[in-house]
């Protein structure tokens, strides 16, 4: 029973792993024809709200998802059945009053956020989001038990549903904003109702599954009554619940510090109202870029890392250290080459994607911080994998903190490039306490000698010179066509990672141990065998 549990538990891994990919390139995709339906302003709107979205759906996804997995499995492991007045009742209300009492505080506090970030207009759209909150319990609570009982397929095919319904209604309604007459405020309050019906979707579909499960034997009543008692599930779910679904807030809470203080303090800096709104629409053009690399440059890595944990440590001490060491060597060469050809391209990249050239050399400042975000997701994973989440969700909250103090020093100074210093400054700062929480607990891991740091450099300047070719050899006049400039930047980027990766192979960027343990193994070591010996 044991093994099947195990099996079950690597095979919903795989699923949960493959619904977050793609959940999380459908979320930074959108936004490019969103911005380019509704311009700097409607993508300033859409990125006052989503912040706080955000942080609904994680609570929803992450959170206590995860907290309620951990009670139903330690339940039924003590061989109880799960029942309304024992469990489910007891955790439905918790939540409820947690989530009773977050709507009630962003539905009272809504006008004032709304003067805060310098856009009452957006006072009925805060509104709206405290709604949001009171949905999750349902949401939560199906997810929690199913992935209590190994079933990760349900919080799978539900994370792409709610995704897929809250795209295309926020596309829908940008094209109302810029075909019809509906002002660009409504996006707001249409990525409100996405949120929203994504969730309701996401619950039909849980409910489905449930259904499915409920005839087992643990889901079945029990002949003896059982006493209806919150208490020991509040510490448990609250703590829990929202300490895991911090650690997947990073980069939410560095928009959330950019939605209240950027405007307000480019104002300090002497910009106009509108045009301080447009720029804060140029500069989240960043995000779903960021999001992209991230996502990509810690996917591979995290495939890798189910297989730490304490225990594992203790009995197999070589191979966990070998899987953390591929897991951060493998993202680091990923984001590096990644950052390589971002900072080079990104004009063109801010013109094929958003229309024009407008706040490039910010965005390229912005850019570092995709190593910095990259490494630091990996290393907090490592490190919620030996069970230290309430650590990584407490260096996450001093970045938040971090962050929102480099708002206020550097935009009245440096004006937008100051946000792109304070995000780098906080996202280095946040590599910096997880990589040396990861040297204490690991002391034996040694990182930095791990990297091959000729490999990288050769690489690095191959990759460099080749992109540069091409912008020295492709007359201008050809990247006029939007159509163009997409061929070429996909030929570019293209041809340039396998350039990139081809130098890293061959130059003995990995060891053969390491190849051994990315996908694609068997074409990696072929593609490595003519220099890597090791």
């Amino acid at each position: 029973m044991k093994e099947n549990h195990t099996n079950q538990l690597v095979k919903g891994a795989l699923w949960l792993s493959i619904a977050g990919l793609l959940s999380k390139i459908l979320s930074a995709g959108y936004r490019i024809p969103l911005q380019n339906l509704t311009g700097d302003m409607g993508f300033y709107i859409y990125q006052q709200i989503y912040p706080l979205l955000g942080i609904a759906t994680m609570l929803a996804l992450y959170g206590f998802p995860s907290a309620i997995s951990a009670v139903t499995t330690k339940e039924l492991t003590l061989d109880k059945r799960l029942t309304w007045n024992s469990f489910f009742a007891p955790i439905f209300v918790t939540l409820c009053m947690v989530h009773f009492l977050l709507a009630t505080i962003i539905w009272i506090s809504a006008p004032l956020l709304a003067n805060a970030v310098n856009e009452p207009s957006l006072m009925s759209a805060y509104r709206l989001t405290a709604l949001v909150f009171l949905f999750i319990p349902v949401v939560a609570l199906f997810r929690g038990v199913l992935q209590g009982m190994y079933q990760m397929v349900p919080t799978a095919v539900s994370q792409i549903g709610e995704q897929l319904v809250r795209v295309s209604i926020i596309i829908i309604a940008a094209c109302l904003v810029a075909f019809s007459s509906y002002s660009v405020v409504w996006i707001g309050k249409a990525a409100v109702l996405a949120t929203f019906f994504g969730s309701c979707m996401a619950a039909v579909i849980l409910a489905v599954f449930y259904l499915k499960e409920r005839g087992k034997p643990q889901l079945l009543p029990q002949s003896s009554e059982n006493k209806f008692t919150i208490k020991p599930f509040i510490s448990t779910v609250l703590i829990l619940g929202i300490v895991a679904a911090m650690n997947h807030m990073t980069l939410l809470f560095i928009q959330l510090a950019d939605a209240i203080t950027f405007v307000p303090q480019l104002l300090e800096f002497g910009k106009g109202n509108i045009e301080a709104k447009e720029l804060k629409g140029v500069f989240d053009r960043g995000q779903p870029l960021i999001q992209l690399v991230t996502v990509l440059g810690s996917s591979i890595a995290l495939t890798l890392l189910p297989a730490i944990s304490k225990e594992k440590l203790k009995r197999e001490k070589s191979n966990v250290y070998t899987y953390v060491r591929t897991a951060l060597l493998t993202g680091f060469y990923i984001v590096i080459g990644a950052g390589i050809g971002l900072l080079i391209l990104l004009p063109e990249i801010n013109q094929l994607l958003f229309q024009n050239e407008q706040g490039s050399s910010e965005l390229r400042v912005l850019m570092l911080s995709i190593v910095f975000a990259t490494l630091a997701i990996i290393g907090s994973t490592v490190l919620q994998g030996f069970g230290y989440i309430k650590r990584t969700a407490l260096f996450i909250a001093i970045t938040f903190i971090i962050k929102w103090i480099g708002n206020l020093l550097f935009i009245p100074i440096l004006g937008m490039m100051g946000a792109a210093v304070a995000t780098v400054c906080s996202l280095f700062c946040l590599f910096l306490l997880i990589m040396f929480e990861i040297r204490r607990k690991l002391p034996e891991l040694h990182i930095s000698r791990t990297i091959q740091w000729k490999s990288l450099f050769v690489a690095a300047g191959m990759l460099t010179f080749y992109v540069c070719i091409w912008k020295l050899f492709i007359p201008e006049i050809w990247l006029n066509s939007r159509l163009f400039l997409l061929i070429y930047v996909i030929a570019v980027s293209l041809s340039g990672s396998i350039l990139y990766f081809m130098f890293i192979l061959r130059m003995q960027g990995f060891t053969k141990r390491q190849l051994q343990l990315l996908p694609k193994s068997t074409l990696l070591l072929r593609l490595a065998e003519k220099r890597n010996k090791r």
